[in-house]
C-alpha cells in the first residue's frame, strides 16, 4: 500500500474510505511471477487478487487440450471475485501473463468485507458484469473477425496493462490467446512487421506504430474499454472514488 492511500489498483482506488478501511488490514502485497497460476478451473480458490501492475490471462480449456483466452485482467480489475462471492470454486484458469504485483486477500476476508459493505459488494458485482461483457466481446471477436484484427486488438489491450511498447510474447502464446494456429500468427505478425507496425524478435514484440495498430484492430478493443469506463463512471457519479482514480 502507498503511504497516501490504496495500492495502484483502479477498483481499490474507487472504494469509499469506510469500505477501504474494512479491507486494508487484510491486504498483502504479493509478486505475480510470470506463468504462475492464481486459479485453476474446478478447484477452490484461496485468495482474491487486485493487480497493481502486470496482467493475468483468464482462459478456458477444451477436453482436447486446447485453450483460449476470454479476458485479460490488470490494474483495472480483480481476479477471483466472482468465485469468492459464490461457492469459491474457480470457473476458469487464471495465469500470470506479464509479471507484476498485486494486493491479495483470503477468500474469507473478502466475503466478510462484502457482507459488511454495500458499496464494496456493489463494485464487485459491477466488475463481474464488466468481466462477462469482456468475455462475450472476446468470443464475438474470435468467432467473427480476421486474425489480423484480433491480434491487433489483443496487443492494444496488452499494451494498456503492461505500460510499455515492448511485450514479452512468443508466437505460440499469442496463438493460444486468440485461438488460432501458430502459423496464422506468424503470417500476420510478418505482415505487420513489414508494414512497420510492430517488430518481432526472440519472443518479444515491440509496437512501433500505435495509430496504425489501432486502425488495424476491430471495434472490440474500443468496446472493451467502454465496458471498463461504464464500471468507473457510476462510482464517480455516486461520490465513490474517495481516493481518486489512476490515469
Amino acid at each position: 500500500m502507498t503511504a497516501s492511500g490504496p495500492p495502484p489498483n483502479q477498483l481499490l482506488q474507487l472504494l469509499d474510505a469506510p469500505a477501504f478501511d474494512l479491507l486494508r488490514p487484510h491486504l498483502a502485497t504479493v509478486e505475480m511471477v510470470r506463468k504462475s497460476v492464481l486459479g485453476e478451473a474446478g478447484t477452490a480458490l484461496r485468495y482474491v487478487y487486485f493487480p497493481h501492475s502486470g496482467s493475468v490471462s483468464i482462459t478456458v480449456g477444451l477436453s482436447e487440450g486446447q485453450m483460449i483466452e476470454v479476458a485479460m485482467l490488470g490494474r483495472d480489475s480483480v481476479v477471483g471475485s466472482g468465485a469468492a462471492l459464490a461457492d469459491g470454486i474457480a470457473l476458469s484458469d487464471a495465469t500470470v501473463l506479464f509479471p507484476g504485483t498485486a494486493s491479495a486477500l483470503e477468500i474469507a476476508a473478502f466475503r466478510a468485507v462484502a457482507a459488511a459493505s454495500a458499496s464494496f459488494r456493489q463494485l464487485m458485482v459491477r466488475h463481474e458484469q464488466t468481466l462477462l461483457a469482456h468475455a462475450q466481446q472476446s468470443l464475438l471477436c474470435n468467432t467473427l473477425h480476421p486474425v489480423e484484427a484480433r491480434l491487433a486488438r489483443w496487443l492494444l489491450r496488452a499494451r494498456d496493462l503492461s505500460h510499455g511498447e515492448m511485450l514479452p510474447l512468443t508466437q505460440e502464446a499469442l496463438a493460444q490467446m486468440i485461438g488460432v494456429r501458430r502459423n496464422a500468427i506468424s503470417l500476420v505478425a510478418h505482415d505487420l512487421q513489414r508494414a512497420g507496425v510492430i517488430h518481432y524478435s526472440r519472443g518479444h514484440i515491440r509496437i512501433l506504430d500505435l495509430r496504425a495498430l489501432q486502425t488495424t484492430s476491430c471495434d472490440c478493443y474500443a468496446a472493451v474499454k467502454a465496458h471498463h469506463l461504464r464500471l468507473v463512471e457510476p462510482c464517480r457519479d455516486d461520490g465513490w472514488g474517495h481516493h481518486g482514480v489512476p490515469a
